[in-house]
Parts: C-alpha cells; sequence; structure tokens
C-alpha cells in the first residue's frame, strides 16, 4: 500500500512533484506547485501530500489546511479549481481504495476533521475512468455538489464547424466575418482587463477572482499555457477571452468579456469559432467552457450561450466528509 506523507516532509522537490503531473493520467496546470505558487507566501496552510510506494511517487494531491468555523477542512484545492488525487494512467481500483483510505488517515494525522475534494472532470484522463469517485463514494465521502461544465468536443472536420453550432450562433459568425473582425492571439491584457470589470460589475455586481497582476502573474509562469485571444474590430479590442491549457488535451476558457457597443458585430461568436479551430489544429480534444451552475443552480441564459457553440454538460463534482 501506498504511504501518503507531506510534501514538505518528503525527500521529492517541486520539479519531482510537476514532473509527475505533466506525465499522468488526470494532471493539469492547477495540480502542479508552479500554479500554485502564484498565490501570496503563507495564504494558505498547506498540506500537500505525495503518496509513496517502492519509494518512487505514486500519486499526488495539493491541498491546504482551512477553518470554517470550528472546522478545521482539508480543500483540495481553495487555490485552484480542480484538486483530488493525481494518478498514472494504470491506477488499479485497489489502488484507489488504498490512497482513499491513506487520504483520511493523512488528514487526521494534519488536525482536519473534515475532507472536501473537487476532481477534474473526467474529460482531463486520458484513460477514463471512474476508480476514485467509486472508492470515495465507498468509503463515506458524499456529494457536496455536482456543478455542470459546459464542454465542445473537438472533433469536427474543419468545413463542418459552423454546422455544430445553433443556426443563430452561425448566423452570427458570418456577419462577423464579413464585417472583418479579426481574431488574433494578443498580449493587451490591461485593454482586456477593464473590459472585463466592466462587464462582470454589469451582469453579475461582482469583480474578477484574479487581479490583473495575478493574471499577469501567471501568464508570466506559463507563457504557453495561458493565452489571451481578442476579436478586434478596425484595430479595437472588442471581445477577449482568456484561455488556460489545463493538460495537453484540454483547454479551459476564462473570463469571456466583451465592450457591449460592438454586439452588432457578433465578435465574441467568431471568437470561438476561430479558437476552437486553433485548438484543435493544435492537438486538443475538449474546449470547457467552464461551470454555468453556482451551488447546483443553473444560469439558464449562460446555458443557452455555451450551447449554441455544440456545448454540453458534465459533471464537476466536489465530494465531503467528516471524519
Amino acid at each position: 500500500m501506498p504511504e501518503l506523507i507531506s510534501l514538505n516532509e518528503s525527500s521529492f522537490s517541486v520539479k519531482d512533484w510537476d514532473e509527475f503531473v505533466a506525465n499522468s493520467d488526470n494532471g493539469t496546470i492547477f495540480h502542479t506547485r508552479h500554479f500554485l505558487s502564484y498565490h501570496k507566501k503563507n495564504k494558505f496552510e498547506d498540506i500537500s501530500g505525495v503518496a509513496v510506494k517502492n519509494k518512487n511517487i505514486h500519486s499526488v494531491i495539493p491541498a491546504a489546511r482551512v477553518k470554517r468555523g470550528s472546522d478545521f477542512v482539508f480543500v483540495s484545492h481553495p487555490g485552484a479549481s480542480y484538486g483530488s488525487f493525481v494518478v498514472n494512467k494504470d491506477l488499479a481500483i485497489k489502488e484507489a481504495f488504498d490512497l482513499v483510505e491513506q487520504l483520511e488517515t493523512y488528514a487526521d494525522k494534519k488536525g482536519c476533521n473534515k475532507i472536501e475534494l473537487t476532481i477534474p472532470p473526467i474529460i482531463y484522463q486520458t484513460k477514463y475512468s471512474n476508480y476514485i469517485d467509486f472508492a470515495l463514494i465507498k468509503n463515506g465521502f458524499e456529494y457536496k455538489k455536482r456543478e455542470i461544465s459546459s464542454v465542445v468536443q473537438l472533433d469536427f472536420a474543419d468545413d463542418e464547424l459552423l454546422q455544430t453550432f445553433r443556426s443563430t450562433a452561425r448566423t452570427a459568425t458570418k456577419r462577423a466575418i464579413k464585417q472583418n473582425v479579426e481574431v488574433v492571439e494578443t498580449d493587451k491584457f490591461d485593454e482586456y482587463y477593464e473590459i472585463l470589470k466592466k462587464n462582470l460589475k454589469m451582469r453579475h455586481d461582482v469583480n474578477p477572482a484574479h487581479s490583473l497582476d495575478e493574471l499577469l502573474r501567471l501568464k508570466k509562469l506559463f507563457p504557453s499555457k495561458i493565452r489571451l485571444w481578442g476579436a478586434f474590430v478596425e484595430g479595437k479590442l472588442a471581445a477577449g477571452v482568456c484561455n488556460f491549457s489545463a493538460n495537453n488535451h484540454v483547454v479551459l476558457a476564462f473570463y469571456i468579456s466583451h465592450l457591449e457597443e460592438y454586439q452588432a458585430y457578433r465578435p465574441v461568436n467568431l471568437l470561438f469559432y476561430e479558437i476552437m479551430r486553433k485548438y484543435k489544429f493544435e492537438g486538443y480534444r475538449f474546449l470547457d467552457f467552464g461551470i454555468f451552475t453556482v451551488d447546483m443552480e443553473p444560469n439558464w441564459g449562460l446555458g443557452r450561450f455555451k450551447e449554441n457553440f455544440g456545448a454540453r454538460g458534465i459533471f464537476r463534482d466536489t465530494f465531503i466528509k467528516s471524519l
């Protein structure tokens, strides 16, 4: 059975951890120490663990201990979209059960009386498996929530992409092309962020989860994996989306935003049309639009918007257990 120990107490380095994630079955940039390092020092009480078997890394789990009322919760991970175990492509079902058993012992040793895990949706796996989910349920974990994330399969023929869009989106995309909207990768983060702030404030009365400084820091950490795409009208940035290449086959769309005064040009439609074409060409299999539910309550308009581009819903699950 693998032994789960603290990364800080192990002989493994940050480089060892990130190399394991890069070669794993289900790891994402959100699991890497490189990504988690962008948070300010001491923002989280890090209790990340390494499962060791035959002196090698068998699995890793990023985590922090978070105080919520009278509880101390093992959370994987509060500073990332996804957490839970990162595993090898050949994980066996008994190994999944062993990892969950080790997790409960480890969390207890770290002074936690609850465990909360948000696992990557199944599309982030190379070899599809629900072994970890099954092991969690069989060991008394429950679903805290099952959010719905909108996903587009990038399996279209190049000349058939528009046919996968709903009719209104097809018409809008053609309109953008006729009006000479141009979609390119850009470094105009400052300009984009101002549009983003305005959009979120107007539509949801919230601010972006990341500050501009944090976004720029992440871009510096992952220059080839975090990319800003802009739709331009006569040189003016009319719409943008910041994409995170979460692993080698899934790209995650963050922060879609546009200027209302350029809506007639339909820049967002062409933006996603071109993004899908580009990422498919680069070998990606899925575009994850992100969730359109909050605490399992659907935002119907947002769901319909994403479905216009051929998106379908898959679960993004969060498990919880009291020890």
